[in-house]
């Protein structure tokens, strides 16, 4: 019997992808925002595919924000986007761009 892989869906462009494919954003008991490369971190989460334009689009539409039931600034979008360029590479996302 195959191992069933958890699937999740991007709250931008609102695709079914495995967990491993997304990444997570979270939001801690303090109010803070990361994200969790491990998807373990307890807080309240929401899943963007590894894309910039995914990001920018949840945050532009407010998807992240009801997403993560929590206001998402500018700066910590910035932040985030900066953060999500230093993980390693994604062979599904380079699939998709090429």
């Amino acid at each position: 019997m195959a191992k069933r892989i958890p699937q999740r869906m991007c709250v931008a462009c609102r695709t079914m992808k495995s967990k491993r494919e997304l990444i997570r954003l979270v939001v801690n008991k303090e109010g803070e925002i990361s994200l969790d490369p491990t998807g373990k971190k307890p807080g309240r989460g929401a899943y963007v595919c590894r894309r910039r334009q995914c990001l920018e689009q949840s945050v532009r539409s407010r998807k992240l924000d009801k997403g993560l039931k929590t206001q998402v600034s500018e700066a910590i979008v910035a932040a985030l986007v900066k953060e999500m360029e230093g993980l390693p590479p994604d062979e599904s996302a380079q699939d998709e761009e090429t």
